[in-house]
């Protein structure tokens, strides 16, 4: 979680001088050097939902993510906005995989939905509506992906790491080179700062901080990894605070507030589901 919230600084400090989608195709590009000689081919049959695996998370994910960051001009509204990933992810979990959720549960999803409406209205947010639009859609398909993520059998950290970086960098440069015109050719001009961001969003927050979430994933429920999520926001609101001179807003507070407050009731449901019985001779 401490990796992925420094992305947010550290990356928009990085898109002042390389655009979003360049940005996000440099990150994997660097990220893929070291583990293309690491991954490992996918069990037979399953090629297609890796490649929509990838696809998902790496191209339509980060890069979307990445354009609503530069879109926004501030750190707290995205991060907070992305939190709508873990509520998309529990819906996405019941209606595919059958993981059962109470009503309680359902209640904190509205909570958290509710919130991201509330949050709209920040003046900070209205000034920006496109980034919060995108910042939606690239949650959904990091739920999406998610979820689709947990039908791979017999792939290890650096192998999903790999074929991400892999199948994203081409789409990511053909996409670049439609949107961002001109902006390859600019990229030797761009200082020690944009490229440390890139270092550090590819080997930090790829492949230390993602290498993590996806052995959980693999190892646990989605419901039950998904909600400690909830500290990305927290830490990146701080960092935002304190290095880039964001001010929230009441309406982005309260409606932060909503959204993890939503995720904190999703995230205590699941562990009080995952915790096991006690013993007959512990009662």
């Amino acid at each position: 979680m401490l990796a992925w919230a420094g992305n947010f600084l550290t990356s928009a400090m990085a898109m002042r001088e390389i655009p979003p989608i360049l940005f996000t195709a440099l990150r994997f590009a660097l990220l893929a050097l070291p583990l293309v000689w690491l991954v490992k081919r996918p069990a037979p049959g399953q090629w297609p939902r890796l490649i929509a695996v990838c696809l998902c998370i790496g191209v339509l994910h980060f890069g979307l993510s990445f354009t609503a960051l530069k879109l926004a001009g501030d750190l707290s509204s995205p991060a907070i906005v992305m939190q709508s990933y873990v509520p998309m992810t529990t819906l996405l979990a019941w209606w595919v995989l059958g993981e059962r959720f109470a009503w309680r549960t359902g209640l904190a999803i509205a909570v958290s939905f509710a919130g991201v409406l509330v949050l709209g209205f920040d003046p900070m947010v209205l000034d920006h509506p496109m980034a919060l639009v995108l910042m939606l859609v690239s949650a959904a398909f990091l739920a999406i992906g998610t979820v689709l993520m947990k039908g791979l059998r017999g792939m290890d950290v650096f192998s999903q790491q790999g074929w991400t970086a892999i199948f994203s960098v081409l789409p990511l440069l053909a996409i670049s080179t439609w949107l961002e015109p001109g902006a390859i050719a600019r990229l030797p001009d761009a200082s020690w700062v944009a490229w440390s961001g890139a270092l550090y969003a590819a080997f930090v927050s790829s492949l230390l901080g993602h290498g993590l979430y996806y052995v959980l994933v693999q190892r646990y429920p989605v419901a039950q990894v998904t909600p400690w999520l909830l500290l990305v926001p927290v830490l990146a609101i701080g960092l935002g605070i304190a290095f880039w001179g964001d001010r929230p807003g009441p309406r982005l507070l309260l409606g932060g507030a909503m959204v993890l407050g939503g995720v904190l009731l999703i995230a205590l449901r699941a562990l009080s589901k995952a915790r096991p019985a006690p013993l007959a001779e512990d009662l």
